[in-house]
Order: C-alpha cells, then structure tokens, then sequence
C-alpha cells in the first residue's frame, strides 16, 4: 500500500502509520486527507492488522491544518474540507482496533484532533498540544470540540477552545 503522504508498516500484527509530510511538519492538506482516509479503509480492511500506532515524521506528530492550502478556499470549500476531516476522524474512532496516537512533536489543531480520535496518546516531552484555530478566526472543524472535552473535561476544553492554547 503506497501514499504520496504517509507510510504504513507492518511489524508482528500492529500497524505503524507515520504521517510523511515532514518539511511542511505533516500539516493536513486535500491530498493528506484523502491519503489518511484511503489508509484507514485500507487498515479496517486489513485482518493481520490487530493494532494501530500513529506517529508523525520528523519534529512534529501534525501542526494542523496546511495554512497555505487553506487560505484560496471560499467558505464552502473551507467548510467541506472540515466535513471530510471530520468524516476521516470519526472513520479512525471506528476502528474494531486499539489505535495508540505516539506523538513527537507538534500536535496543533487538526493534528490535536487526529491525536484525540484515537484511544491511546502517547506524547514525548517534546509534544506540544494545542487548540489555536481561535486565533485565526475560526473553530476546530474536525469535531475537536466534541472530542476535548471528553478527554479533559468541559472547563479545560472551553479554555483551550476560546484562548488558542
């Protein structure tokens, strides 16, 4: 199984999913997502596949959303791109497998949602988390502010949320 954007490893039952996009710190574009979504098909459809760790290549896990890919999108194009986001996610909590979130590095915004779709996270000292899409005028819109306060709590999900923290 080849992407233009991820590698997939099988080592003794267990899939290693590195996010490959390392010079833009794996920032999720159109082409990343419809990777992951192909991935993750792939991963369900996979019964030597018992359990799922999703990393990222180089400093960062994944530093959300690619900036640069997002700023010519109207607001149906923005709007759709977080719906199929959105939809990726939710196909990964469906996994029938343990999926284990080792992050390394940054995990801001849509990364921060990838990281909090799966049932285990494992962060180095280096992880930095993050919820800044406020300071840019939007909402998470890969369905974080459902996901976060079921992890932290609705207090610390709301800070998160309105600060950009």
């Amino acid at each position: 199984m080849k992407y233009a954007n991820l590698i997939l490893e099988k080592e003794d039952g267990i899939g290693i999913l590195t996010m490959n996009r390392p010079e833009a710190l794996n920032a999720l574009n159109m082409d990343v997502l419809k990777d992951l979504k192909q991935a993750v098909a792939d991963i369900a459809a996979d019964d030597e596949i018992k359990a799922l760790i999703i990393t990222g290549a180089g400093k960062a896990f994944v530093a959300g959303a690619d900036i640069k890919a997002m700023q010519p999108l109207n607001p149906v194009q923005a709007r759709n791109f977080g719906i199929f986001g959105h939809t990726i996610l939710r196909d990964i909590e469906k996994l029938e497998i343990p999926v284990i979130a080792a992050i390394n590095g940054f995990a801001l915004g849509g990364g921060c949602e990838l990281a909090m779709a799966a049932d285990i996270r494992l962060a180095s000292e280096k992880a930095k988390f993050g919820q800044p899409e406020v300071g840019l005028g939007i909402t998470p819109g890969f369905g974080g502010t459902q996901r976060l306060p079921r992890i932290v709590g609705e207090g610390i999900a709301r800070e998160l949320i309105f600060t950009a923290d």
